[in-house]
C-alpha cells in the first residue's frame, strides 16, 4: 500500500511542476498537497514546527513570486498597472488560445493590449513593456521552480533521514 501512497504523493508533486508552465494549475497547492498526503496517508511524525514554518513561508513566497516578478518586469520597462493586469490575463488565457506557445505569447500580448487600449501608449513603447512582461513571467517560472524544488527536497530530506 505504501507504494500506491508514494505514487499519489509523487503525482501531486509532478502536477505541481506542470503548473509552472500551465498557470491554471495551482502548482503551490499540489506541492503542499503532496506533503499533506504523506502526513494523512503515512505519518505526520517527521514534521516538526520548524518544518511547517519553513514550508508555509515558502508557500507564501510562491504566491508572491508570480505577481512580484511580473510587476518588476513590467515596471522596469515603463508599464502601468493595466499592463500588469493585461499580462496576468494573458498568462491565464494564452495557453488555451495558442496551445504550445500561448504561455509565452499570452503575457506579451496581454501587456501590449492593455497599454495601448487603456493608456493609449504608442505601439513601440507597448511592445517594450510586453517584453518586460515576458521577462518577468520567465523569471517567475524559474524562481518558482527553485522554490518548489527546495520544498520537495526539504520534504524528502526530512522524511528519508
Amino acid at each position: 500500500m505504501d507504494t500506491i501512497y508514494w505514487i499519489l504523493i509523487a503525482a501531486a508533486f509532478v502536477i505541481g511542476f506542470i503548473g509552472l508552465v500551465f498557470p491554471v494549475i495551482p502548482s503551490v497547492l499540489f506541492i503542499f498537497g503532496g506533503i499533506l498526503l504523506y502526513g494523512f496517508l503515512l505519518t505526520f511524525e517527521p514534521f516538526n514546527w520548524v518544518f511547517w514554518v519553513i514550508q508555509i513561508l515558502l508557500v507564501v513566497l510562491l504566491f508572491m513570486a508570480d505577481y512580484v516578478a511580473n510587476m518588476i518586469g513590467v515596471k522596469k520597462y515603463g508599464g502601468s498597472r493595466a499592463a500588469i493586469w493585461g499580462s496576468t490575463i494573458g498568462i491565464l488565457i494564452g495557453p488555451f488560445v495558442i496551445p504550445g506557445f500561448g504561455i509565452l505569447i499570452g503575457p506579451f500580448i496581454g501587456a501590449i493590449i492593455a497599454e495601448v487600449i487603456i493608456h493609449r501608449t504608442n505601439l513601440g513603447t507597448a511592445v517594450k513593456i510586453g517584453v518586460g512582461s515576458l521577462i518577468g513571467f520567465i523569471s517567475s517560472v524559474f524562481a518558482k521552480a527553485l522554490i518548489q524544488l527546495f520544498m520537495v527536497g526539504y520534504f524528502l530530506f526530512v522524511v528519508l533521514l
